[in-house]
């Protein structure tokens, strides 16, 4: 099999023997349970529930191994060891190790070119981020770096429940007021969600009578916006067309997708 490395990714290696009961009670998804070889979907929030990093993170060899952006993973290595205070725990940047192409499915979308994490000598190339960036954005998969940086959004804005990246039944994690206070008030107003268009343009506002959210990723005429789902609604109900940058706008909800169940939550009660 051939091995190209994901662009900006790099790998942080957790050890020791308190490693799980440390991320139990900071990171948003559980380590309980957890099988060797397994890829979970997580992230580490601010006390106040927005997003430091989100994260993809294996059980290999009694080791954890977290594929994250390369420009959060020394702002999650040093928040990661405040928290570790008197714990048996090592957290090193694993420069030795690349995120590839492999044989392990995405967990945040099939649709998703599977990866692994191997030794640099392994390594056959690296994805052009064209190549990466139109599939993750087909998927719908917003990513740290390009649709947010750090302390910008909250996990439900990027989908990480839909995503299966929070637990909110376990015990504790940094954030978790917030977070499920959020979850609580039942219809969340902000999603990512897949749009369609010829003028789309990062940081561009996507409009009707009202703005309804901004464009973060685009890929040709697919892109992904941060939208307000209660004026998404209302704009729709009424027929009044999307635009960006004077051109039409569609919002892809197949009827297979959550994005379509969530905007019909609010037409029931515009």
């Amino acid at each position: 099999m051939t091995h190209l490395a994901f662009p900006n990714r790099a790998v942080l290696r957790l050890s020791g023997p308190d490693t799980l009961s440390v991320l139990e009670r900071t990171v948003t998804n559980t380590v309980l349970g957890w099988n060797t070889g397994e890829m979970r979907y997580g992230a580490l929030l601010t006390p106040q529930g927005k997003i430091i990093a989100d994260y993809l993170a294996m059980l290999w060899q009694g080791d954890i191994l977290i594929d994250v952006h390369a420009d959060a993973i020394s702002d999650l290595e040093k928040r990661l060891k405040m928290f570790r205070l008197r714990a048996d725990m090592t957290i090193e940047q694993a420069s030795d190790l690349k995120v590839v192409t492999g044989d392990w499915a995405d967990v945040r979308s099939a649709a998703l070119p599977h990866r692994q994490i191997v030794t640099n000598d392994l390594v056959d190339g690296e994805m052009h981020p064209s190549v990466w960036h139109s599939a993750r954005i087909a998927a719908g998969i917003p990513e740290w770096g390009s649709d947010y940086r750090a302390a910008e959004v909250f996990p439900t804005d990027i989908n990480m429940d839909i995503m299966n990246g929070i637990d909110y039944k376990k015990g504790c994690f940094v954030g978790q007021e917030v977070a499920s206070r959020m979850k609580r008030k039942g219809t969340l107003r902000k999603r990512t969600l897949r749009i369609e268009g010829t003028a789309l343009e990062v940081g561009a506002d996507i409009t009707a009578t009202t703005p309804i959210g901004t464009v973060t990723s685009v890929s040709g005429t697919h892109g992904l916006a941060l939208m307000r789902l209660d004026r998404l609604a209302t704009q729709t109900r009424a027929d009044n067309v999307l635009t960006c940058n004077g051109e039409t706008v569609t919002v892809v909800t197949d009827t297979d997708n959550w994005a379509a169940q969530e905007i019909e939550k609010f037409h029931t009660n515009v």
